[in-house]
């Protein structure tokens, strides 16, 4: 007896992984840590606050 494939389910169905696929990777992603300097942040703050006054 010959097997058929079914081509829509096969399509379906790498689909269905394919998605599977990325939402776990992007579960899994981290973020990158920056450094972040808080000083010179607030001094960035306190310029553009003086400038507008």
């Amino acid at each position: 007896m010959a097997v058929t494939r079914l081509k829509r389910k096969n399509r379906k169905d790498k689909a269905k992984s394919a998605v599977r696929r990325q939402t776990l990777k992007i579960q899994n992603a981290k973020p990158v840590i920056k450094n972040v300097d808080i000083e010179k942040v607030k001094e960035e703050f306190k310029a553009k606050a003086e400038k507008k006054a």
